[in-house]
């Protein structure tokens, strides 16, 4: 979930806080962890501890603050995972896009409810080869795509297995404006650093 929040949160930190503080910030980062601000918002806690340093118990409203454009949760009552809404244009289109795609329909459709390594997944599909990695690859890419386990091939290497994100996708236009909502995978959910921070 992290991958794919990262690109708007970064977006949404720099509006909120101004160039000059994300330099500050992105220069504290580098001191303490030695990553910048694309890495640590991808493991929010670094984000975090280095938020508090400079503005103690106001990071909690400005964490939700950076949020708040980007998603909006929802506990639902229909089983244990969470429901989140996508707000922010550009993710909703990654969403958009990847189902209006058959290949990665089909890609998504075969790992929604297990792990597989690549060649399985296109072996499933009927996906040509080339442009089926290529599709996969950007379904990693943007974060729809995870890798949770690994397979032993015959001559013992590792080789790694993939899975949907999330169990369920709806997705509505309202006001001239897409809506996604995705049921998260609760593996998915206690995994992403970024979605610890909003209170439910």
């Amino acid at each position: 979930m992290d991958n794919l929040l990262a690109p708007s949160l970064r977006q949404s930190i720099e509006v909120n806080l101004g160039k000059s503080t994300l330099n500050k910030i992105e220069q504290r980062l580098m001191e303490r962890h030695g990553m910048g601000i694309a890495q640590a918002i991808k493991d929010f806690h670094k984000f975090d501890s280095v938020l508090r340093e400079f503005f103690g118990a106001g990071a909690d409203g400005l964490e939700t603050k950076f949020l708040q454009n980007i998603i909006d949760l929802k506990q639902q009552k229909k089983g244990i995972d969470n429901w989140v809404t996508i707000k922010d244009q550009i993710l909703a289109k990654i969403f958009l896009e990847s189902f209006a795609d058959e290949d990665k329909k089909a890609i998504i459709g075969t790992v929604l409810d297990e792990s597989l390594i690549i060649a399985d997944i296109l072996e499933h599909c009927n996906v040509p080869q080339t442009s089926g990695y290529r599709k996969i690859n950007q379904l990693i890419d943007n974060g729809l795509l995870i890798s949770n386990e690994c397979a032993v091939s015959t001559d013992g290497k590792k080789i790694k297995k993939y899975e949907t994100i999330f169990n369920n996708v709806k997705m509505d236009i309202e006001k001239n404006v897409v809506v996604v909502k995705i049921q998260l995978k609760k593996r998915s959910f206690q995994e992403s650093t970024i979605l610890q921070v909003i209170p439910n």
